[in-house]
């Protein structure tokens, strides 16, 4: 079993930036591909973001491509989630999550370790 414990979250006015951080306590996730979810109240839980083991292959969802970034730093078992240019519909809760799939995905399903989540309130 894997705890991911996710933080970074906090109140942001629109136009502002945040830098989530996913971390695995007593695992390392370097052997996992990463995932950054978020789900907004009354809304389903969609993918953000996917970075493949190596970090070299990522995936967006288009209403953060350009201005979101994922990465991985192996050395310190961390995934981040950049997130800039932030707006009123990004509020939402955010998750990182890890996938024993060696290919990248974005399928909720295949992601079997789930961190506890972080609030993102973005205000107009």
């Amino acid at each position: 079993q894997v705890q991911l414990i996710d933080s970074g979250g906090g109140l942001v006015q629109a136009g502002g930036s945040l830098r989530l951080s996913c971390g695995a306590a007593g695992h390392t996730v370097s052997s996992y591909t990463m995932g950054w979810f978020r789900q907004a109240p009354g809304k389903e839980r969609d993918v953000v973001a996917a970075i493949n083991r190596s970090g070299r292959s990522t995936y967006y969802a288009d209403s953060v491509e350009g201005r979101f970034t994922i990465s991985r730093d192996q050395t310190k078992n961390r995934v981040y989630l950049e997130m800039n240019s932030l707006k009123p519909e990004d509020t939402a809760v955010y998750y990182c999550a890890a996938s024993p799939k060696a290919v990248l995905t974005y399928y909720q399903y295949d992601y079997i370790y789930w961190g506890q989540g972080t609030q993102v309130t973005v205000s107009s």
